[in-house]
């Protein structure tokens, strides 16, 4: 089952081109994410956490598996 990310779609109304390079991806790439057909890297979910000033973490873009990807953000 496909999961929107409401939180990616959002800030991307607003995204520059600038926050979007910062990604590493595209804006089209960002909204094949936002639309579940695609799963964000872990490198391109903390650059996106990072263009976003946190409006889009980590955690949503990796919902199933980032805490072990990141352990240290659980017990923060």
């Amino acid at each position: 089952m496909r999961t929107r990310k409401t939180g990616l779609l959002e800030w991307l109304k607003t995204a520059t081109d600038e926050q979007v390079a910062q990604t590493g991806t595209s804006r089209a790439y960002l909204r094949l994410i936002a639309y579940g057909h695609k799963i964000a890297s872990a490198e391109m979910a903390a650059k996106t956490e990072v263009a976003s000033r946190g409006a889009v973490t980590r955690q949503q873009l990796r919902p199933d598996d980032w805490s072990v990807i990141w352990p240290e953000l659980g017990a923060a």
